[in-house]
């Protein structure tokens, strides 16, 4: 196997930080469309996010098993087969003629994402150790912002121009760029391979869910996330169908959200050394305040400037949460970085696909009030599971 070259280390790392916001990438870019693809197939809102539940599911419990794969054979090859074969299921979904074979797909696309993503973020414990490590680990979820930023503000305008099959002709000829990129700048970067022993990756992933801080953060993670995922599947149906605005305004409505959480990262990076519990503390206090404040705003004004404004308050505080916390959770067992990466981000991914669909259709958001409802609910919840557990960097 072909190992990194150390003079593409710094090449290869720039390049795993343009893969790993791919997960969201593939998740957001179509949320413009889900209102034409709802009335081409003929179906249900809720049918249609599906699409969006099927393949978080699959990336997240994919994520469970891959962790440890990778630490066994390795990144390189893992990670490039599964850009090609992710190029190809997205050219899949462009052709389709049926929903049954979107969810399919989408669950196969759930999988290669998570190959390539858990491989990306394990490289940098191959690679990097100590401060340097921890600095990178902190720009994780930062870099991983700028995929809702950048993905539905550009399938807003694939959408309005092309229609909604063109977002997945894009993800397939991205996927082959990427594809080509790794080939001719990566390499294999793990040092020791571990054994697949299935005995020892149960214990090793029972050791680290007994772990009652690491369990609780990737719980956290998942209702952080599960506020994006909320705004992301109601925005659309909010912004035109009840508003009356084109797909392009509910893209340039998720840009705002995506600046909103890298912002929130980006102040996570900022205050890495201030004390973990009370950082998050202040976060809470400020999104429950904020949350009740625009419920009653919505009240008298239900206009677009009162949803970007539940945006710029959940959004940001969501980000600083889900940054901090991240890094918290990777750094914990640093000597496993795979399991640890793929247990970290499998273990939220499910919660959140979980949370956020049946926050979906438990409230009928079809407001601005209920979709400040769901928030207050699940922040509620995020503060409460916090305050119960306790922390090792205080």
């Amino acid at each position: 196997m072909r190992r990194i070259d150390t003079k593409n280390i710094k090449a290869a790392t720039y390049l795993a930080f343009a893969l790993i916001p791919l997960s969201g990438f593939v998740l957001d870019i179509y949320i413009p469309s889900l209102p034409e693809m709802s009335s081409q197939f003929h179906t249900t809102p809720a049918a249609i996010q599906l699409t969006l539940s099927i393949y978080l599911i699959t990336y997240g419990i994919s994520q469970l098993l891959i962790g440890a794969f990778l630490d066994s054979v390795g990144r390189f090859l893992p990670s490039t087969i599964a850009l090609f074969l992710f190029s190809l299921s997205s050219f899949c979904i462009a052709n389709a003629d049926s929903i049954k074979s979107i969810y399919l797909m989408r669950a196969f696309q759930g999988i290669m994402v998570a190959t390539i993503v858990v491989s990306k973020r394990a490289s940098f414990f191959d690679l990097y150790a100590g401060e340097k490590l921890k600095h990178y680990t902190s720009l994780f979820s930062v870099i991983w912002s700028a995929a809702p930023i950048i993905a539905p503000f550009l399938g807003g305008f694939l959408q309005v121009n092309y229609g909604w099959r063109s977002n997945f002709y894009f993800l397939g000829i991205f996927g082959i760029i990427l594809m080509l990129l790794e080939i001719l700048v990566s390499g294999e970067s793990i040092v020791e391979k571990h054994p697949f022993k299935l005995k020892q990756i149960i214990s090793d992933y029972t050791a680290m869910l007994r772990t009652r801080d690491f369990t609780t953060g990737i719980i956290i993670l998942a209702l952080a996330y599960s506020i994006l995922m909320v705004y992301n599947m109601s925005s659309p149906f909010l912004v035109e169908k009840v508003m009356h605005y084109p797909a392009n305004i509910t893209g340039n409505a998720a840009l705002f959200s995506g600046v909103a959480m890298m912002a929130g990262g980006l102040l996570a990076k900022y205050y890495i050394d201030k004390p973990f519990t009370i950082k998050i503390k202040i976060t809470f206090g400020i999104q429950i305040i904020g949350a009740i404040l625009v419920m009653f705003i919505n009240q008298w004004y239900n206009t677009l400037y009162t949803l970007l404004a539940y945006i710029a308050i959940l959004h940001i505080g969501t980000g600083f949460i889900f940054n901090t916390v991240f890094s918290y959770c990777l750094t914990r067992f640093a000597t496993n970085g795979g399991k640890a990466s793929g247990l970290s981000g499998g273990g939220y991914i499910i919660f959140t696909a979980a949370f956020s669909f049946g926050v979906i259709r438990s409230l009928s958001i079809d407001s601005q009030f209920w979709l400040g409802t769901s928030y207050l609910i699940l922040v509620i919840i995020t503060v409460f599971l916090f305050l119960r557990t306790k922390w090792i960097n205080n």
